[in-house]
């Protein structure tokens, strides 16, 4: 039986390498906010049941407004405000399905949290982080690295060179059993000690429960949106899933055409069957 699945979606970011005066993933991209695209994922899924939005304290009323009612996310149940760190921000949408705001059968679900500045998140990656997170208890997307890795010191000479083979990106979403991250991070947040160097959730987990997470395979397309450049790069990688989507209903009213055109056929050959019949 399937679990619910809870997807918390960080947009309290400030976006400040964007180098703009409104926050990133509220920047148009294409005729719609950057973070509608992930929302859209996640309101389609077939394994995402609930989503907590986690905006920037003040902008929940935009946030409602502005993206939620006006793009009909329906699976939003509670838009709710961030905290000065990602850690923090986390933390408040946890303490939000604690508080049932996604409803009892969450509590003992599993969490998807996703960057809302991460537009292409498909179906694909949400099914299989599900399957990798019911035999492994935490996951989170990644790719292998394609490039060398080094290791350097505080004056940038390299002191190591990672094998490539297992150095990989991290991404978004990361899976967890809403039990075991919730109490990783009420651990975190005991003691401020325990919040140096931590740059993402699978470290919370790491550090405060000493269990071991698994990289399960995301996309090379699953890029996350922090400068301008990156906005040339989704504006291009959005226009080539347009296309391919043309493509595909090109393809299927080619097809069911050719279906047409023989079942037509087939049926005025029926008929000329008939008239030499009776002739």
């Amino acid at each position: 039986m399937k679990k619910r699945c809870v997807a918390i979606v960080l947009s309290a970011g400030q976006g400040k390498r964007m180098g703009t005066s409104i926050q990133k993933q509220y920047i148009e991209l294409c005729g719609k906010p950057i973070i509608c695209y992930c929302l859209e994922a996640f309101e389609k899924s077939e394994i995402i049941d609930d989503v907590i939005m986690v905006a920037g304290a003040g902008q929940e009323d935009y946030v409602t407004e502005e993206i939620v009612n006006k793009y009909h996310f329906g699976k939003v149940r509670a838009v709710i405000p961030g905290g000065k760190e990602r850690y923090d921000s986390v933390w408040n949408g946890l303490k939000a399905i604690r508080d049932g705001m996604a409803g009892e059968e969450a509590k003992e679900g599993y969490v998807y949290i996703h960057d809302g500045a991460r537009p292409f998140v498909d179906e694909q990656i949400i099914k299989r982080g599900y399957a990798c997170v019911k035999a492994n208890r935490a996951c989170v997307a990644g790719v292998p690295s394609k490039d060398t890795v080094k290791i350097v010191d505080e004056n940038q000479f390299a002191v190591n060179t990672p094998v490539r083979k297992y150095v990989w990106i991290v991404q978004t979403p990361q899976v967890f059993e809403t039990a075991l991250i919730r109490h990783a991070y009420f651990k975190l947040m005991e003691n401020e000690e325990n919040e140096t160097g931590i740059t993402d959730d699978a470290m919370v987990v790491e550090r405060m429960e000493n269990c071991a997470v698994k990289l399960v395979e995301g996309s090379y397309e699953n890029i996350k949106i922090t400068t301008p450049e990156d906005l040339i790069l989704a504006e291009s990688l959005i226009k080539k899933m347009k296309l391919k989507n043309l493509k595909k209903v090109l393809t299927i009213m080619y097809h069911y055409d050719i279906i047409y055109l023989v079942a037509d056929t087939q049926q005025q050959l029926n008929k000329c069957g008939e008239v030499s019949k009776w002739s």
